[in-house]
This record gives structure tokens, sequence and C-alpha cells, in this order.
């Protein structure tokens, strides 16, 4: 190893149990009842997936390198154990980037939001821990603002946008920017001390929004944009939640947005949330879902501070200031990491679905 190529480790786990088991074991995919692999995901060893070449960055050429790794709890199984036997499988994964030398390593997914995001691994761990947080609120922000310009309907500074998943750090953090930039903000989350608490902690200065709580989701008809970012694990926004016209932002892991609202609903978009073009001839030698040179804005964060050598806790905790999500996206963009384009489903959302939306708007916002 060339020690002066810096390096990373980044940290999945299964989503959908039987297709990412047959990614690394299609035998076993074929012949484990779906009950088992959560059972044995908590059994299981953490395991590299795959090396990670050819990040470059644009600005100054440098190239790093990085790891895959598979912390391997299913999100059920993590829901069914307890915290101190989920910190501990996250944190022999970490240790597992500790021995392949990684300088800092990233959290996905799940590993990022269970118990306090990140703070508990973080101390236990020998290089510093990011969640990725911050850049994923700078890159789905970013996807709202252009999903606003594309459809044109009307101006985002007069938009009214939900955030679903208030209360965790990804939909606290958005709000607080959202709540500087539109009309109308609206908070949705499960438990109204917390909403209450987020909701008096962002009206505690002037804003440019009316910032508003609720638990009640059939209040998302309100909304013309929705960005959803919870870890509920399973699909609890359905069509009928919707108003036409709406563009619904889908960060979470497992998704929250059930496959029935793109199926029956072609007066709606759901787009798929936090993607990054890599700058550089990427390979990550692994399917995790994503076309080629595309990744998660939590990976993204963890390459972009080794670029920049800033091998710091960066993202941790649930309170995330808007200043660093400013800082990642500005750095993200320094070295070449791109939003991608729109995507729906692993799609790049087409002429006509955006023109479906937009005369569903149009009415909408006409009545």
């Amino acid at each position: 190893m060339t020690k002066d190529i810096p390096r990373f480790a980044f940290i999945i786990h299964p989503i959908d149990p039987r297709e990412d088991v047959r990614r690394r074991y299609p035998w076993l995919a074929k012949v484990l009842p779906e009950g088992w692999i959560h059972y044995l995901s908590g059994l299981w060893p953490p395991l590299k997936l795959s090396d990670i070449e050819g990040v470059e960055s644009r600005a100054t050429g440098e190239r790093i390198r990085g790891w895959l790794l598979a912390c391997p709890l299913t999100p059920q199984r993590m829901r069914t154990s307890t915290l101190d036997f989920v910190y501990r499988k996250i944190i022999q994964t970490g240790r597992l980037a500790e021995r392949l030398g990684a300088q800092i390593v990233g959290l996905g997914a799940w590993t990022a939001a269970i118990g306090d995001a990140g703070e508990t691994v973080a101390r236990a761990l020998r290089i510093p821990v990011t969640t990725g947080d911050s850049y994923t609120v700078a890159v789905a922000l970013e996807q709202l603002r252009r999903a606003a310009r594309t459809l044109a309907v009307t101006p985002w500074e007069g938009a009214t946008v939900a955030v679903v998943g208030a209360t965790g750090a990804i939909g606290r953090a958005a709000a607080d920017i959202l709540a500087d930039e539109v009309e109308r903000v609206l908070l949705i989350g499960r438990r109204p001390r917390l909403l209450a608490q987020v909701e008096a902690a962002l009206n505690a200065r002037p804003r440019r929004a009316t910032v508003k709580a609720t638990t009640d989701l059939q209040r998302l008809a309100e909304a013309a944009f929705i960005l959803s970012a919870t870890t509920a694990g399973r699909a609890i926004i359905h069509p009928q939640h919707l108003r036409p016209g709406a563009v619904v932002l889908d960060v979470a892991l497992p998704r929250d947005v059930s496959l029935r609202v793109s199926r029956q609903r072609d007066d709606v978009l759901v787009l798929d949330g936090g993607i990054v073009q890599v700058p550089g001839p990427v390979d990550f030698h692994f399917n995790f879902g994503l076309p080629r040179k595309l990744a998660y804005a939590c990976m993204a964060e963890t390459m972009i501070l080794t670029l920049e050598r800033r091998f710091e806790c960066y993202t941790i905790g649930r309170n995330i200031p808007a200043d660093k999500v400013h800082e990642i996206a500005r750095l993200g963009a320094y070295h070449g990491f791109e939003v991608a384009p729109l995507m729906s489903l692993g799609r790049r959302v087409r002429s006509t679905q955006w023109e479906r939306v937009r005369a569903a708007a149009r009415q909408a916002h006409a009545a």
C-alpha cells in the first residue's frame, strides 16, 4: 500500500435482504427463507465487499482509494436487537476499516441513523467517523430546487415544503435551511414532544417561512414538495397522501414512499434522493444498486473529506449546523462532485413525466 495515498472506508448493510445477499452470495439467496436471512445477519461477521478505485479530484488531480465494507445487520435485525448489540456490530466493522488502513470511515443508511447517529461509534474507534448527513442534506435540497425550476409552476420562494422525519438529523437540518428559503415548512414526525422542540428551535429567530409541526401524514396534501428521510423501515407515504403535481424526494433506505405511488399516480413524481456523480474513472467493484459512477451523498461526503485530508468526525449526532451543510457542498463542487440527473426508481425522469406532473401542478395551483 502507498502510504501517502489518502484512504477511506464506507460501511453499508443489507437493505433488501434477499436482493442484497444475492449480490454477494447468489446460492444463499436462493435457498434461505427471508426470516433466516434476518436471523443470520446477527451472526455473520463484518466483511470487505470491494476496493474503491479511481476517485479523482477535478481540482487537484489527486486520487484516493477506499474500501466498501458490510455490516451484516438488516434493518429488521437492527430494530429488533438491543442498541448495544447493534453498536457492537457497527464498531466491529469500523475496526475492520482500521485494519485495512483507512484514515476515516463513513456510515451508510441505518448505521448512520441508529441510536445517537454515530457518536458512540466514533468514541470506540481510533479513526474519525462521519455519517455523511451534511452532504446528503445539501444534495437533497439542491434536487428539490432543481425539480421546482424544472416544473416552473410557482417560484421556490413561494413553495410549501413538507419534511417527513423532521426530528431526525437529515430532516431537522433540511428544515432549518428551508425555513430561510421558502414560504412555508411543514414538519412531520411521530413524536409530538420532539416535534415541538424542533418547531420551537426553528422559530427561535426570525424566518422567511412559516414553520408548523404535525403528526398527521394527511397534511402532506398541503405541500407541493416533500422531503422524506425517516428510519421507518417501511413505506409510510401512500397515494392518498399526495396532492396532484406534488414532487416527493425520498432519501430513506428502505424507501418511505410506497411503490404504489409511482404505479397509481402519474400526476405526482417520486425522486430518488441524495445521489451524486463521482469525479474520475471511479470503479466501486460492487453493484450497490446505482448506475455507473453514481454514489449516495453520504458515501460521497467521506470521499470529499478524504480528498481534503480532513480526517475528522465531520458529521455525527443529530444536530447538523447549516454552515456545515453549505461548507461540504462547496468542497464537493470544488473537487468535481455533481448532483446526479434527477431519477425516479433508478431511471432518469423523462420529459413526458415532467409534462404530466407540470400540468397537474398548474391545475392544483389554479384551484
